[in-house]
């Protein structure tokens, strides 16, 4: 059967999600936790957003794929459901940084990599004095400047679509850098933080943190709106586009379609992106 976990973490202390020989990863803490209380030799997980050193998420989701009798077994005398038993398990065999937030059974064609059609991220920026919270150090961007949303907002605005994202993605080989931005959009939230909504079909590395920082350099002045568009034009990377730090950058939430699209939408997904 599949399982579908659905997880939040903090991200300070990890060297981003992926496994990497000596290093403390996500995806090597749950993967650990997991097949100590399965009962197995070694688990491998897939996840729906791979994120970097020091992003957050609290929507992340990844996929297990194990045998029923194991996991019947590996609840042994407990009353509760299997999966409620391996859910409150996982959380006690888990550090604080990392919370299992519900574990069930995943519906068929579901992949939760490739059948995701959306992934939700916000990146919070203080940028006054009175918003700096040493209490959220770890989570928002401390801004020594004034930002001009509506100007970022136009900027955002020329940015949004199936484009070619080379020139905000750090590029890997053989890898594709088209991707559809459904949302970029920055607001001001219940506390006063300045919050991109970032919302793709996907993302390439780097992609999120080098939008921010662009549309960064447009909020405090030091760049016309038009600018952003001219980077995207330019199909390159621009020595004026900086990549911001991680730790202001969140996955909140990951999208997918219902009953029979989970599977056509796996099938899309596994196609290399043209524009």
């Amino acid at each position: 059967m599949r399982i579908r976990i659905d997880l939040a973490y903090d991200g300070t202390d990890f060297s981003g999600w992926a496994t990497q020989p000596g290093l403390r990863t996500v995806q090597g803490t749950l993967e650990t936790a997991l097949a100590t209380v399965l009962r197995l030799p070694a688990v491998r997980v897939v996840v729906a957003g791979r994120t970097d050193t020091g992003v957050h998420a609290r929507g992340q989701v990844v996929h297990v794929d194990v045998d029923p009798d194991e996991l019947a077994a590996s609840a042994g005398r407990s009353t509760e459901p299997p999966l409620a038993t391996l859910r409150r398990r996982l959380n006690g065999l888990l550090p604080p940084d990392v919370r299992v937030h519900a574990a069930t059974e995943a519906p068929e064609g579901f992949d939760a990599r490739f059948s995701a059609i959306w992934r939700r991220y916000a990146y919070r920026v203080a940028d006054a004095p009175e918003l700096v919270d040493p209490l959220t150090r770890h989570h928002v961007l401390s801004w020594p400047r004034p930002l001009d949303l509506d100007a970022m907002n136009e900027a955002a605005a020329t940015l949004v679509g199936l484009r070619d994202f080379a020139a905000f993605c750090k590029r890997r080989e053989g890898a594709t850098t088209v991707r559809t931005l459904l949302e970029l959009e920055w607001h001001r939230d219940e506390l006063g933080l300045a919050t991109a909504r970032v919302v793709a079909d996907a993302f390439c590395h780097n992609m999120v943190r080098s939008l921010v920082g662009c549309l960064l350099a447009v909020g405090e002045g030091r760049r016309p709106a038009a600018w952003a568009g001219e980077v995207m034009t330019a199909g390159r990377r621009d020595p004026g586009v900086v990549v911001v730090q991680a730790h202001g950058l969140t996955l909140e939430e990951v999208g997918y379609p219902e009953g029979a699209e989970l599977l056509a939408q796996a099938e899309r997904a596994r196609a290399r992106r043209t524009l």
